[in-house]
């Protein structure tokens, strides 16, 4: 066990105490929000601290996509579940975590023909894409005194950037199933 591996622990730790402190609501948002901030931040510092270390593990590699997916996808559902997804940014939630579960069994099965699905730098966007808008999705569900309506358009933006996101999802998506297509076809 090294740091990059307790770090990505920790954001997984984190999940259900964000979800927690997001069904309180009310001035307990920003609080999430800020916890959020720091999960995002780990998942940064445990793969650059991983490799400028030379920690590199079988279960950090193993562990870290799947934090990524549990506080997307977590977060996500919290987020439908408290009316948090506005201008039908919950069709663009749905079309990601399918893409999210498809992908974990096309590595399962990759994994079992002694193959890996390396991660592409479109992919990572597409993750960094959808942690901001989940950011400011959470922000919307809060009391933020900005200025009038601020939650209203804190909310607006994390609705865009949700459905901005679906581009590389589904594309990086589709360049997985290619792939593994090509590998089932021999």
């Amino acid at each position: 066990m090294n740091l990059p591996n307790l770090l990505t622990l920790f954001r997984i730790a984190i999940i259900p105490v964000l979800i927690g402190i997001m069904a309180i609501g009310g001035n307990w948002v920003e609080l999430a929000f800020l916890l959020y901030v720091v999960a995002c931040i780990t998942d940064y510092l445990d793969g650059a601290l991983a490799r400028r270390q030379g920690l590199t593990s079988d279960l950090g590699r193993m562990m870290d996509p799947i934090a990524d997916k549990l506080l997307v996808g977590g977060l996500l559902l919290a987020l439908a579940g408290m009316g948090g997804l506005r201008f039908y940014s919950l069709y663009a939630a749905i079309l990601i975590m399918l893409r999210e579960i498809l992908i974990s069994g096309l590595r399962e099965y990759m994994a079992s023909c002694n193959e890996k699905i390396p991660s592409t730098r479109l992919a990572k966007w597409k993750t960094g894409i959808q942690m901001v808008a989940i950011g400011f999705l959470i922000l919307g569900l809060g009391r933020v005194y900005l200025f009038e309506n601020a939650t209203w358009y804190l909310g607006v933006i994390g609705a865009v950037l949700l459905w901005i996101s679906v581009v590389p999802t589904l594309l990086t998506g589709m360049g997985y199933l290619k792939a593994t297509i090509l590998r089932i076809r021999g």
